[in-house]
């Protein structure tokens, strides 16, 4: 566990960057510190591994007192993702990925395969191992510094806007990267970020920041997102919320309605059609004016998202319907077949019936 107590940093033209902060982490979850800039995030994420020194008040890392600790030996044992990767840039990927474990003392053999075995975690092909970072797109980067940070198995994983500087496509990439390597390695993980929807999205637990470092509100994001603290939550978090707020709510009893599907090549009928691949996957949409056209791959207008039946939630569920050309949503398996497709109305209804039931 990390624990805040009391923690202000101030510096020496007065200015305060956290103002007596009282905070505890979870072990093995993601908790994320979000708000606008000057808000004291980032300070107080550095303050756990001292790359700042507090002012006054404790830090507990596992119930030692960080200032008590070796800043060095401190910083070892804790991961660090910066948001440029921080990477050396005359050093190979392989030999980035293996830096800590070789300044912990392991031997070069085993630095180096503990490395190569951390590339196939976070998605990297074996060929880039001999690469240099300059040879990597941003998205890469990021995960060699995902890679490096984890290498010594450490407890616990600092992340200063990691994703900030790549793209949205990349990033979202990235994020659900980062989902799946927590389900399999349950890591104590400080995430920092400005981006509520990237907090929302990534954390089981939210930490907003208002400007002063002062800590306006640290809940679960459905509870932040159903009934922010005061107005500054309120105005943070956005006009938005309450479509936000669909991400934790269960999609289960979803009726899914039948879909009219051919495969690519074939003919089809007057009206929308969804197109699948050989395996029956979505291939994107085809608007037939007359009937008996064929399903052209030159011809097929993109699909939308898809709500994955598994694991999605009444937003995935209404983008899915909202995005989609025909108005239908489409419903996927765990393997991405279609199963299905659902209504925006349907969405709504339900909406409606978790109302009623937290009313009654």
């Amino acid at each position: 566990m990390i624990e805040f107590r009391g923690v202000t940093k101030r510096y020496p033209d007065g200015t305060v960057a956290v103002d007596d902060l009282e905070l505890q982490v979870r072990d093995g979850g993601i908790t994320v510190f979000v708000g606008p800039s000057g808000c004291g995030k980032t300070t107080s994420l550095r303050m756990v591994n001292r790359m700042i020194d507090p002012t006054s008040g404790t830090i507990l890392v596992n119930g030692t007192d960080v200032m008590k600790s070796d800043a060095a030996e401190l910083r070892r044992g804790i991961g660090y993702v910066i948001q440029q990767a921080g990477l050396f840039p005359h050093r190979t990927i392989v030999d980035n990925i293996a830096t800590v474990p070789l300044l912990l003392g392991w031997n070069k053999k085993k630095a180096r395969d503990r490395a190569t075995e951390l590339m196939e975690t976070v998605g990297l092909t074996p060929e880039m191992a001999r690469r240099y970072p300059g040879q990597l797109s941003g998205g890469q980067q990021q995960r060699v510094g995902v890679a490096r940070a984890l290498a010594a198995d450490p407890p616990v994983l600092l992340m200063d806007e990691p994703f900030s500087a790549v793209d949205p496509v990349v990033r979202e990439s990235l994020q659900d990267e980062l989902l799946k390597l927590q389900a399999e390695l349950g890591k104590t993980i400080v995430f920092v970020t400005h981006d509520i929807d990237e907090a929302v999205k990534l954390g089981d637990r939210v930490a907003v920041f208002r400007v002063g470092g002062k800590l306006a509100q640290y809940d679960e994001p459905g509870v932040l997102l159903a009934r922010p603290a005061d107005h500054f939550v309120d105005s943070f978090v956005g006009r938005d919320r309450g479509y936000r707020g669909l991400s934790f709510l269960s999609s289960k009893r979803l009726p899914l309605h039948e879909l009219r599907t051919v495969r690519s090549g074939d003919r089809t009928d007057e009206g929308w059609t969804l197109v699948l691949d050989a395996d029956g996957r979505p291939l994107g949409w085809h608007h037939d004016r007359t009937g008996g056209a064929t399903a052209d791959a030159n011809d097929i207008v993109p699909g939308g998202s898809l709500y994955d039946t598994g694991s999605g939630s009444l937003r995935s569920a209404l983008d899915a319907a909202l995005s989609s050309p025909s108005g239908q949503g489409v419903a996927v398996d765990g393997d991405g077949r279609a199963v299905g497709a659902v209504a925006a109305d349907d969405v709504l209804e339900a909406l409606a019936a978790v109302r009623r039931a937290e009313a009654a």
